[in-house]
């Protein structure tokens, strides 16, 4: 049985002519910048986030380009986030001047490791350490970083914190006694998410936006993403220099319509993972979560930090020999990915940081092991039997 990575043709059949009629309202308007349907949709965001405010921009990574523009983050400052991320994370620091420094990976989770954050400021030397202004950290695969921890060693050093939470809309994190979700994106300066069409809340195209709990801040990422323009009503004045990073109407027809599923979709894919997890320990491929596997186990799988609610945009297992299932696995006409193969320290564009294989272990040993399967909301249970079955016969020795 072929299972594909992805199929979003099954989740367009269900909601097409909702989309249709979405997309046909902006065509009879014909107001495709920004405009009512774009700010009806932030309106969205902020609600569904718990946040003040909401910006839409073009794509996830100029969130975080235009959320380091508004702190005034540029040349020459230090900014420490994950080396095991999307290039875009690092790649936004370097594009306003700045230099991207890392912390090691936790092990279990791939997220920034706050006591590896901790080491990485204190060891940084004075001058360099007054050069430096935030962190940034990724809530990875859907799975909520430790804010807690991150944001208290980011208050100690006066750092402000910009949050990659492109993989994690809907995810939250519910602290010891308390009530309220703390959402992804939420407790930093500044929140960014992607729309990228693979994404959980996928557009038909690019898409991203910011959440932010100051006014000031938002009003700031509204002008630099119109190009630096005073406001939408004094066209032509520029009291900064911005970026054409603004959301078009059209996708944020789409994306409002998407959204109003998006819980149900979230709860699909927890759901894919609790039979994957079962699946696998059946097959006695892996130990139990809290044993987070073992030497008689081929496979690591996902872990679910307390007080999480991970929403699995990626279900990624820690396997071994992975080069080979993943072969296997193609042959077999299964999908899979590996995110991510190279950390972003050691991508030849940054070999001029002068960090070597070694420098930041726990991230290069996951690049050597992860391996994502299909997750998607649709994916049936013959599918995921057929997704095990050939992990199974990987490791029995079956061709």
């Amino acid at each position: 049985m072929n299972v594909p990575m992805l199929n979003l043709k099954l989740q367009y059949a269900r909601i097409k002519d909702e989309m249709r009629r979405a997309v046909d309202d902006v065509l009879a308007s014909q107001q495709f910048i920004l405009g009512p349907t774009v700010e009806s949709f932030e309106q969205d965001i902020a609600r569904y986030t718990d946040t003040a405010c909401a910006v839409g921009v073009s794509s996830g990574t100029d969130a975080l380009l235009l959320s380091l523009m508004a702190l005034g983050i540029g040349k020459d400052d230090l900014v420490i986030t994950t080396p095991f991320t999307f290039f875009s994370t690092a790649s936004s620091i370097s594009r306003v001047g700045a230099i991207p420094l890392f912390a090691d990976i936790n092990p279990v989770t791939y997220i920034m490791d706050p006591a590896r954050l901790e080491e990485a400021i204190v060891s940084l030397p004075t001058e360099r350490r007054r050069r430096l202004k935030a962190i940034m950290p990724v809530h990875l695969y859907g799975q909520c970083a430790d804010m807690e921890s991150l944001a208290a060693i980011a208050g100690r050093h006066g750092l402000r914190i910009i949050e990659d939470a492109a993989q994690a809309l809907g995810a939250y994190h519910i602290k010891d006694g308390a009530a309220q979700k703390q959402h992804a994106g939420s407790r930093g300066d500044c929140g960014c998410f992607s729309f990228f069409p693979t994404k959980n809340l996928g557009a038909c195209g690019e898409a991203g936006m910011v959440i932010a709990g100051d006014e000031t801040l938002a009003a700031t990422l509204r002008s630099l993403r119109h190009h630096g323009c005073r406001s939408q009503r004094e066209q032509y004045y520029y009291d900064a220099i911005g970026i054409n990073g603004r959301l078009d109407a059209l996708q944020a027809a789409v994306l409002k319509v998407k959204l109003a599923y998006l819980d149900d979709w979230n709860n699909k894919r927890r759901s894919n993972a609790d039979t994957y997890n079962r699946l696998f320990r059946e097959r006695k491929l892996a130990a139990k979560q809290e044993e987070a596997g073992g030497a008689e186990n081929p496979l690591q799988l996902p872990v679910e930090m307390k007080g999480n609610y991970h929403i699995y945009h990626q279900y990624v297992i820690r396997a071994r020999n992975r080069d080979g299932l993943k072969t296997f696995l193609d042959q077999r006409g299964i999908g899979c990915g590996i995110y991510y193969p190279v950390p972003v320290h050691l991508q030849p564009c940054y070999a001029g940081l002068g960090l070597k294989e070694g420098s930041l272990p726990e991230a290069e040993k996951a690049s050597r092991e992860v391996l994502a399967l299909p997750i998607y909301p649709e994916l049936t249970r013959d599918q995921q039997e057929a997704v095990v079955n050939a992990v199974a016969d990987f490791y029995s020795g079956k061709s």
